[in-house]
């Protein structure tokens, strides 16, 4: 009795230590330079790679969904993403930038199976690096270190803008809608897949729902998270949207990626191999964001959302216009 008191004891006070170095070592965002910072981190250990491998975002399961590879809905979230934009009837050549890129999962598929020419930026140098390591020789992708938030390139400059969940990390979500038509040539066409919080303009968010989402800010240097409602409403308000902004809610179809992802570490042990001791606190303090965010996302808290809006065809000499117009307004 005395040993199992003495256990138990020791477990509580390790549970106790575990999550007050969890709540004290948090990545809170300070600014771009700490989620370049946080990337930069991830991607020179090389754990995020070995268990997500080179898509660092969820991955879609089918509708309704069902057992599948983790790292195969990955990939297959990206076509699932192409034929939802409509992306798949544009032609080779078509020219794509990709926002928030990562190691470059989703511009390598671009490239490869759709034979598009893909720009991919990414606020990290170290995911720069390594995406161009994996990028082949004579692949049509190529990499850079940009701002989302102060895209360097010209206005109308691509005919499809792609991004995949980096709408947390933007701390001012109308000029990142902005900047992300902005750059669209007219005609062109918006792809955007995000996690979104509920809107709480029609339902508030009741006394768990604030520290829950509290954490998955601070956890992961998100400044805020966007509602659907609300990114589409601020595409509609850049002035660049050709009719409506269309969404989608795929909460269901990528709901499973939460829990795929803790048991990555249960069926591949060997990562304590490759990366030691210190890699396994790493990857074991990653669990309790992880399960909050399958909370979250399973209870309604918060949602996936899916964007696509075209380009409206003003003219390009008035649109320097609007966008300090909309600037002065921001």
């Amino acid at each position: 009795m005395n040993f199992f008191v003495v256990a138990l004891g020791a477990f509580l006070a390790l549970l106790v230590l575990g999550i007050a170095l969890y709540l004290l070592t948090a990545r809170r965002y300070q600014s771009a330079d700490s989620v370049a910072h946080s990337y930069d981190e991830w991607t020179e250990d090389g754990i995020l790679e070995f268990y997500w491998g080179e898509h660092i975002h969820l991955g879609h399961y089918g509708s309704p969904p069902r057992r599948k590879d983790f790292l195969i809905a990955k990939s297959d979230f990206v076509h699932e993403m192409v034929r939802w934009g409509g992306l798949d009837k544009l032609p080779p050549g078509t020219t794509v930038l990709d926002v928030g890129c990562g190691i470059g999962g989703s511009s390598r598929i671009l490239a490869q199976d759709y034979g598009f020419a893909v720009t991919g930026i990414t606020i990290s140098p170290q995911q720069v690096e390594r995406a161009r390591q994996l990028t082949p020789k004579g692949l049509n992708a190529q990499f850079q270190v940009d701002d989302a938030m102060a895209l360097s390139f010209p206005d109308a400059s691509f005919d499809v803008v792609w991004s995949i969940e980096a709408g947390p990390h933007m701390p001012d979500k109308a000029v990142f809608a902005r900047e992300l038509m902005r750059v669209l040539k007219p005609g062109g066409i918006l792809v955007v897949a995000d996690w979104n919080q509920r809107d709480d303009r029609r339902k508030p968010l009741n006394f768990w729902e604030k520290p829950v989402m509290q954490q998955l800010l601070d956890q992961w240097s998100h400044p805020a998270f966007a509602s659907i409602e609300g990114f589409a409403e601020l595409l509609e308000a850049t002035g660049f949207v050709q009719s409506d902004v269309i969404t989608a809610d795929w909460t269901k179809q990528t709901l499973p990626s939460w829990l795929d992802s803790i048991w990555q570490g249960v069926i591949r042990p060997e990562g304590l191999v490759r990366f030691g001791l210190s890699g396994f606190v790493k990857s074991l303090r990653e669990v309790p964001t992880l399960l909050l965010m399958r909370l979250a996302f399973g209870t309604g808290l918060c949602r996936f959302g899916m964007f696509r809006a075209v380009r409206n065809s003003m003219a390009t000499e008035n649109l320097a216009i609007v966008t300090d117009r909309s600037r002065k307004l921001s």
